[in-house]
C-alpha cells in the first residue's frame, strides 16, 4: 500500500492595506483639508462624523473623486464603553453617490 503524501499548507500572509490619503473638495474644486484611511469609504466616515454633510475625495495621486452623501446621527453607547464615554454618541453613515473623472486637478 502506497503512502499518501501530506499537503502542508502554508498560510498566507495577510497584507495590511496601505494607509491612503483623501482631499476633501468643495463643488467648485477647491481641496480644504486630508483624511486618512484604507479606503475612501473610510476617509468619507470620517468627514461625516465632523459634520460634513457633501463629500467629494480625490485620492493623492489619482484623478478619481468619490462622491459621497453623508450624515450623522445619535446613538446609544455600547454597553462595554469605558467611563469617560458618554451614554449618547455620533454615529456616522455615509452613501456612495459615484465616481467622477477629473481632466485637470
Amino acid at each position: 500500500m502506497a503512502k499518501k503524501s501530506k499537503k502542508t499548507s502554508k498560510k498566507k500572509k495577510v497584507k495590511t492595506p496601505v494607509k491612503r490619503y483623501f482631499a476633501l473638495r468643495t463643488s467648485k474644486g477647491k481641496e480644504l483639508g486630508t483624511y486618512t484611511g484604507r479606503s475612501p469609504r473610510q476617509a468619507a466616515m470620517k468627514a461625516a462624523n465632523r459634520g460634513e454633510k457633501h463629500i467629494e475625495l480625490r485620492e493623492r495621486g489619482t484623478m478619481k473623486v468619490h462622491v459621497y452623501k453623508g450624515s450623522r446621527k445619535k446613538v446609544n453607547a455600547p454597553a462595554n464603553r469605558p467611563d469617560w464615554m458618554p451614554a449618547k454618541i455620533w454615529r456616522p453613515v455615509v452613501k456612495k453617490v459615484g465616481i467622477k473623472k477629473l481632466k485637470k486637478i
